[in-house]
């Protein structure tokens, strides 16, 4: 539900949060019927995926899992989402209710149709991230839809991937709600503005295939439980699904101590502008429920850092869901969570701003919310992360026949370290930790490069009681001329240790000439790569959790021998140890 104050549109706050709400529907229902469903729904999508991973054509969707599917019931609420994307996480109900909103409502849908929809306004993301919508029926009724966003390699925006726009024409082809299927015919002409604006279209179109499959195997899933069980059984499980949900979440926001706690946070640049940026986040506990406020965010950047309505909602969820632990998340979960934003800012920019970038504020966000939150959770907080997805896009023409290529992906960073224990080293950033990092042999297989290096980075952890998790060097030699946009933020600000743990490692990345010149980049489109040139990228680590003079030694003798330390390291940071 979005409930909009009719202020002054510069000082018009907004309240984003779940579309459902309980109606008591659900006490009728049967326990054990309803897990079965339950089951069954976390079923269907999890085929959905897999469908998708079996089909796609570019390995952004197949091996780095750059997508997200799910189910919604006609109302437009979230039954089932399988682990893929976690910063797609309530985006997609979004992408649903806007796509359906475009063609005329319901009731101009049918059996067989698929609608197309990729305004960054409505998914939350860029244009290249696009949405597949398919209705469901059964039993002559409609109920519910399912629905798959993937990243596409390229659209037809100024670049492949761009770190500079300046309005939200530049970043891609918009398809603001369309019909690509009605009645199982697709629609030529649709498909043939697709093609008409990618740079590569045979793996847009191989990908834009896998989704519609992906969506219909998921669609006659639901039919078949719906059918199986009947409307009225259904829908009173599905209620059920969701109280349990709201309840178990609750349960976890009483614990909490009721108060206001708040977390500031400074962006490098907006990629046009090199100014930093800082900003706050505050969130409001107050009994069983939780508010995370951006009213206070600066105004929306000229460049595209700014992050749409559906990515703020959805990365707040994901910061509470990281916290909470939660079971496969269903629309219930989010009840209990209230967004506050205002229009015309970065976490609520307004048409026609550019958001290519989106996922810069948006992942400051995630460890903002989690820092705020260590006052009142003191034994659970983690300190910072490498704090980005360090990511990558490279394209060209192949030297052999000319072809179009194009690939991308996100990288690890190190994650930081807890009361409980160490930071995890190389795992992807908490929005896309369910993501994959692709193997050296795929992308050597497919693409003009070589994988000089890929190593843990000595002595990047911060050190502490308990020290971060490492960060990761990687070394790229490309071996014929390509571009490639550098898409890494977190470059000056260095991951926080908590309880006196030590700073973590930014991250960096560094482009070595085949004539001896070295760049530094962070924000950077359409960088030419000559034949030989070696590209360096050193993805941040964790920051550190209590004092490195109370680490074990047994810890630090381990680390040592492992080669996550080196003797130098533990000479200045765990002398205790020598």
């Amino acid at each position: 539900m979005t409930i909009l104050s009719w202020m002054n549109p510069a000082e018009a706050v907004v309240s984003s949060s779940s579309k459902s709400v309980s109606t008591g529907m659900g006490d009728a229902a049967d326990p054990i019927t309803t897990e079965i469903i339950r089951q069954g729904l976390n079923a269907a999508a999890e085929h959905m995926k897999r469908t998708v991973i079996r089909t796609a054509f570019s390995p952004i969707i197949y091996e780095a899992l750059d997508f997200a599917v799910a189910l919604y019931d006609a109302d437009m609420s979230m039954l089932a989402q399988a682990p893929t994307l976690p910063s797609f996480m309530g985006t997609l109900g979004f992408c649903v209710e806007a796509a359906v909103t475009a063609v005329g409502g319901p009731q101009v849908l049918g059996p067989g149709d698929v609608v197309l929809y990729n305004d960054p306004f409505g998914t939350g993301t860029h244009p290249q991230d696009a949405a597949m919508i398919v209705p469901i029926f059964a039993l002559d009724t409609l109920v519910g839809y399912a629905v798959i966003k993937a990243h596409w390699l390229d659209i037809g925006g100024k670049d492949p991937y761009c770190t500079d726009t300046v309005d939200v024409f530049q970043e891609g082809t918009i398809f603001p709600g369309v019909k690509l299927y009605e009645g199982d015919e697709l629609v030529d002409s649709i498909y043939r503005m697709v093609l008409a604006n990618s740079r590569i279209p045979d793996a847009v179109i191989g990908d834009i295939n896998a989704m519609v499959a992906g969506a219909r195997s998921g669609g006659a899933a639901l039919s078949r439980i719906v059918e199986r069980y009947g409307l009225d059984v259904f829908r009173q499980c599905v209620a059920r699904i969701y109280d349990h949900g709201e309840a178990m979440v609750r349960h976890w926001f009483e614990q909490l101590p009721d108060g206001e706690y708040s977390a500031s946070s400074v962006i490098d640049g907006d990629g046009v502008i090199g100014t930093p940026i800082p900003f706050e986040v505050v969130v409001r506990v107050h009994g069983s429920s939780v508010t995370v406020d951006y009213t206070g965010a600066p105004d929306q950047t000229v460049g595209p850092i700014n992050s749409p309505l559906p990515s703020t909602v959805a990365v707040s969820r994901l910061a509470v869901a990281y916290l909470v632990g939660n079971e496969a998340p269903n629309e219930g979960h989010f009840r209990a969570l209230e967004v506050l934003t205002r229009p015309g800012s970065i976490f609520h920019p307004v048409r026609p701003a550019p958001s290519f970038m989106y996922g810069v504020p948006s992942d400051h966000a995630i460890e903002l919310i989690i820092n705020a939150l260590a006052a009142a959770l003191p034994d659970l907080v983690p300190a910072s992360s490498g704090g980005d997805i360090c990511a990558l896009v490279w394209w060209g023409s192949r030297e052999a026949n000319g072809e179009p290529w194009a690939d991308g992906a996100p990288h690890p960073v190190g994650l930081g370290a807890s009361p409980q224990g160490d930071g995890a080293s190389t795992m992807m950033f908490h929005s896309e930790s369910a993501t994959r990092f692709t193997p050296a042999e795929i992308w050597e297989a497919r693409n003009p490069w070589v994988i000089e290096q890929c190593a843990l980075a000595q002595d990047s952890g911060g050190v502490g009681q308990y020290r971060g998790g490492l960060g990761l060097n990687l070394s790229f030699r490309v071996v014929e001329d390509c571009y490639i946009t550098v898409a890494i933020a977190r470059t000056k600000l260095r991951p926080w240790g908590l309880e006196g743990g030590g700073e973590g490692r930014p991250n960096a990345l560094e482009i070595e000439y085949p004539d001896g010149r070295v760049e530094s980049h962070s924000l950077s489109t359409r960088v030419a790569l000559p034949k030989g040139t070696l590209v360096h990228l050193r993805s941040g680590s964790g920051g550190g959790h209590g004092s490195a003079a109370q680490r074990e030694i047994s810890s630090v003798r381990n680390d040592l021998t492992e080669e996550y330390i080196s003797l130098e390291h533990v000479r200045v940071h765990y002398p205790h140890a020598m």
